[in-house]
């Protein structure tokens, strides 16, 4: 016959029980807290463009234009800012409200854009910064590519730019269809 035998367990002092319901408590914020994020999102998707743009409008240190445009100045610059007939050297990266990446410039590598010649919210955009601006801005879909499905991009879709102004310069007489150095 096998005999059980028991191992005494010390008692857990009143330190220890705290720490186990602090722990507990930790895990259920950190559960709830990535559930609400998660849905946060999930609900920003559904919403229609014009409401996503109305509640995205009412975050800190958003700023709306008159036509619509939303933007954050993510890093202030100094100077003037371009105007249309200039070509304006940056960096960018471009997603949809989901976070899908439809285009990007090159890590360290600045493109040159003719800023009179790209959608009328990313024209807008370039013209409100200065040399060494970083703004996220929120172009939508009456100013980006409205009702027209663009390669990866859905019609009516909201269009978000992370955009860094390095320089711009007059585009030389002539050279309106091409991209001048600066």
């Amino acid at each position: 016959m096998s005999e059980i035998t028991a191992v005494p367990l010390r008692p857990v002092g009143k330190g220890g029980v705290a720490a186990l319901w602090a722990g507990v408590a930790l895990l259920l914020v950190v559960g709830v807290g990535g559930a609400y994020a998660a849905s946060q999102k999930a609900v920003a998707l559904a919403m229609p463009p014009a409401e996503f743009m109305a509640a995205n409008a009412k975050k800190h240190g958003v700023k709306t234009t008159a036509s619509g445009l939303e933007y954050e100045v993510l890093k202030a610059g100094t100077g003037p800012t371009p105007t249309p007939a200039d070509v304006a050297q940056i960096d960018y990266r471009g997603t949809l409200t989901s976070g899908a990446e439809f285009d990007a410039s090159k890590p360290g590598q600045p493109v040159a854009l003719p800023i009179g010649q790209v959608v009328p919210g990313f024209a807008e955009a370039l013209m409100l910064m200065p040399r060494g601006a970083k703004y996220r801005v929120w172009i939508p879909p009456q100013l980006g590519y409205g009702e027209r499905e663009t390669g990866p991009i859905p019609a009516n879709s909201v269009l978000v730019f992370d955009i860094t102004m390095h320089d711009f310069a007059t585009i030389p007489q002539g050279m309106m269809g091409g991209q001048p150095g600066m």
